[in-house]
């Protein structure tokens, strides 16, 4: 392995990051086009729409889903830090490690319904936008497949020595 390769690698994730958060970005620009076109119509043209409030349905379900599996950082999620916050660093590791081994287990199990469901839903549409279910859904497989992996590698990192987190400030 070369001496370069970590800075590579470190080049592509913080590519990925940005990308992900462009896509964050456009979705959220997706539902305030959509909101002002809703307003336009509904008020300048006395012409109400139905597709608009569906695509910013759709685009704050991905919007969601898709920061919440890519664009949020560790230390954004929202925690409850009673039990951590009053632990030692050695229990901080012991519940971040039970902690994220319950989240992989859980969503591990949950991925094969999960599937199931979503690959199902292939026979349902969107009302206005003509949608299949399956297609708009779909992000929740990836969030299930991203919460897996993160916590994978948060086990990982406490196990290697990657230290609990302290208390929240």
């Amino acid at each position: 392995m070369s001496l370069a390769a970590p800075e590579t690698l470190h080049a592509w994730r913080r590519l990925l990051r940005r990308v992900a958060e462009g896509v964050a970005a456009a979705l959220l620009a997706v539902i305030f086009v959509a909101f002002i076109v809703q307003i336009v119509f509904r008020y300048a043209f006395n012409w109400p729409v139905g597709w608009t409030s569906e695509l910013s349905v759709i685009a704050w379900l991905w919007l969601v889903l898709w920061g919440a599996a890519f664009v949020l950082g560790e230390h954004e999620e929202i925690r409850f830090d009673l039990v951590t916050g009053s632990a030692g660093p050695r229990g901080r590791v012991v519940v971040g490690v039970v902690g994220a081994a319950a989240l992989v287990v859980l969503f591990a199990a949950s991925l094969p319904a999960t599937w199931s469901y979503v690959t199902f839903m292939k026979v349902e549409r969107s009302s206005y936008l003509h949608i299949r279910f399956d297609w708009l859904f779909s992000i929740y497989l990836v969030f299930v497949v991203a919460v897996i992996v993160r916590n994978l590698w948060k086990i990982v990192r406490l196990l290697r020595g990657g230290g609990g987190e302290g208390p929240a400030a």
